[in-house]
């Protein structure tokens, strides 16, 4: 190499290098953007961004309104959100040191991230990524093989992961044929093995074996299939976001026949993620409410029994008489001992609420180490799985 192309390439480094600081740090404090809680990048509404630490050392201790140290834009930390362009950068220029080993292990996390966790729940592993999954929607296992079901933006929208984060299969075209899937929301897997999908550009539902062989699509009445899973009677249940319903579908998935659509709620506000209780057959429903706005928008979980009788519910507001920020809750599953586990994308956190006849309690059982957790599930043994659409992975935390 010559020395002018020589000096060429260490201005150019060094360009890149000063541009890398310069997109990359706070410029309140001037510490480096992380997917760590602390030093997580986050906008405000006025479209400035500054590391979440400095959001809470900004806002007023009661009610929580703060200006913008740029324009001077009034506005409440709880309106305040990820960077996502920001975290992906950061997750792009990682240092390798922090991708996680064949073993689970994270080399290099530190107290503050991805293994911190409450008492009773352990981080065990991570996989998947920029590029293995691609803006992950939806999560579900196979209890009978132990298979990992992912949904996601890619070539192939439906990925089988083993648990130890090895592929082993994907399936599911992006395509405009009969079964192909255009813009998966949801996934679960029925108790005879098979992939159910709710794909939102046709509006329909698509069963899949573990071949990726097609058996069943299903267009019926939905104008916005979103959320589904599956009863301990092997139907799948499912959430109409733009019609407001709940379904219950009744089909023989080896031969690909449907048996029946039942609609069983009729009056829900935008229904998207949904999950059924093995134990009991209790079912909790996420409803997105929006009232003025997007800066005002909140969720309700509802509890209804088996037969389709409402049992509880609470919205964001409640929660906030537990917690001093916003909660929006973007996942919903339950353990084997039938709690009710809920992520929120606000705060990165995952709660648990109780069981039903105890409903709602709070108890905060995963507080570090997640950007924009978007689905949840659990395995046999009682491990949560839970799907980080921020860093597009999955997460493994076993029970101590």
């Amino acid at each position: 190499m010559s020395a002018k192309a020589s000096e060429k390439m260490q201005i150019t480094m060094e360009l890149v290098n000063e541009t890398e600081i310069s997109l990359l740090e706070c410029k309140v404090c001037f510490e480096k953007y992380s997917h760590q809680k602390k030093h997580r990048p986050r906008n405000l509404p006025c479209g400035h961004v500054i590391c979440l630490d400095c959001v809470c050392s900004l806002a007023h201790p009661r009610n929580f309104r703060l200006e913008c140290p740029f324009c001077r834009r009034v506005c409440k930390s709880s309106e305040t959100s990820d960077c996502l362009p920001l975290l992906h950068l950061t997750e792009i220029l990682r240092p390798a040191t922090n991708i996680p080993s064949a073993s689970g292990a994270t080399a290099g996390a530190s107290d503050e991230g991805i293994g911190s966790t409450s008492p009773g729940l352990t981080f065990s592993l991570s996989f998947g990524g920029w590029g293995t999954l691609i803006n992950p929607t939806g999560i579900s296992i196979c209890q009978r093989s132990g298979c990992v079901v992912v949904a996601h933006d890619g070539k192939k929208r439906i990925k089988l992961f083993g648990l130890s984060g090895s592929c082993i299969q994907q399936f599911g075209e992006r395509g405009n044929a009969g079964n192909d899937i255009k813009y998966p929301l949801d996934v679960t897997v029925t108790l005879d093995g098979h992939v159910v999908v709710t794909d939102s550009g046709d509006q329909s539902v698509k069963v899949f074996d573990f071949d990726g062989r097609g058996k069943l699509v299903i267009q019926g009445p939905f104008h916005l299939p979103w959320g589904l899973d599956t009863t301990p009677e092997n139907k799948i249940i499912l959430t109409d976001a733009n019609a407001g319903a709940l379904y219950h579908l009744t089909a023989d998935f080896k031969k690909g026949e449907l048996k029946k659509i039942q609609k069983t709620q009729s009056n829900l506000c935008n229904p998207r993620e949904v999950a059924v209780s093995q134990l009991s057959g209790v079912i909790a429903v996420i409803e997105h409410l929006l009232a003025r706005g997007p800066n005002y928008s909140s969720t309700r979980v509802k509890i209804f029994n088996a037969d389709m009788t409402l049992i509880g519910q609470i919205d964001s507001f409640g929660l906030n008489l537990f917690f001093p920020s916003k909660i929006y809750v973007t996942a919903v599953t339950f353990d084997r001992e039938g709690h009710i586990i809920v992520a929120d994308v606000y705060n990165q956190i995952v709660l648990c609420l109780g069981k039903p006849e105890e409903f709602p309690v709070f108890k905060p059982i995963i507080t570090q180490g997640l950007a924009y957790p978007v689905a949840l599930t659990y395995t046999a043994n009682n491990s949560l799985i839970v799907l980080d659409n921020g860093d597009h992975s999955v997460k493994i935390y076993t029970a101590s």
